[in-house]
């Protein structure tokens, strides 16, 4: 994609502007959105989930995450039901982002015609990462693509192992090239000095596999259901 090709929008219509995003996706495209926890660079495709991973430098081991809301998390994910009380308390009571990884059901309309390739480089030992509550853009786009039963998968819009970015004009060339469309929202809500995203937890085990925004509010709500996750010593 060269930059003269590159739609590139202010954010100011977040319904109509998340349509003209999943049109781009639905297309084999690539777009680079606002997040509250970061910019994030999302496909579908295999065409476009490749384009991801080599502009960003990205191992194949690492998989994409998926956009989610809660009840596309209910239908997909499976997780113990008193391990959702701890997920309802930290996206809605407290109104924090969170990523839970857990087993999924292959079989939902959502994967009815998303490429094997996309699907296997998407998820780990048959779990899927979801990012749930990322702000307005997110949660239009997740709401959107429930409607399209298209899922939008992707990760933060960085070369790899470099830090997330907060502001468009941020996001590594690579990275920025790579996309057709292109959003500017401004500074992310969660802007920080050391390069995080969101916080993702394993609800198998309750591992915590990336420290991320909020951590320490996230932690302290696990604390009020018996769940010690491990101190933030990075």
């Amino acid at each position: 994609m060269s930059e003269n090709n590159q739609i590139r929008i202010v954010a100011d219509d977040v319904v109509q502007q998340s349509k003209e995003v999943l049109d781009v996706i639905a297309n084999e495209g690539v777009a680079i959105i606002p997040l509250d926890v970061a910019y994030a660079i999302v496909g579908n495709s295999k065409k476009s989930i490749e384009t991801i991973f080599k502009c960003k430098d990205r191992s194949f081991e690492k998989p994409s995450g998926m956009f989610s809301n809660y009840d596309l998390l209910k239908e997909i994910q499976i997780i113990d039901t008193w391990k959702h009380d701890i997920i309802k308390a930290v996206i809605f009571d407290n109104d924090l982002p969170m990523s839970t990884v857990a087993p999924f059901k292959k079989d939902h309309p959502m994967f009815k015609n998303v490429d094997d390739w996309v699907l296997k480089n998407s998820t780990k030992i048959g779990t899927l990462d979801m990012l749930l509550n990322a702000g307005e853009f997110h949660n239009e786009m997740t709401k959107q693509s429930m409607q399209m039963q298209m899922p939008v998968l992707g990760s933060s819009a960085n070369t790899s192992l470099t830090g997330s970015k907060y502001k468009l004009d941020e996001v590594d060339k690579p990275v920025l090239n790579a996309g057709d469309i292109l959003i500017d929202g401004g500074t992310s809500k969660y802007e920080n000095d050391k390069g995080r995203s969101s916080t993702i937890i394993d609800f198998g085990n309750f591992e915590t596999i990336r420290i991320g925004v909020c951590y320490d509010k996230i932690r302290e709500i696990f604390s009020k259901f018996g769940v010690d996750l491990r101190e933030d010593n990075e």
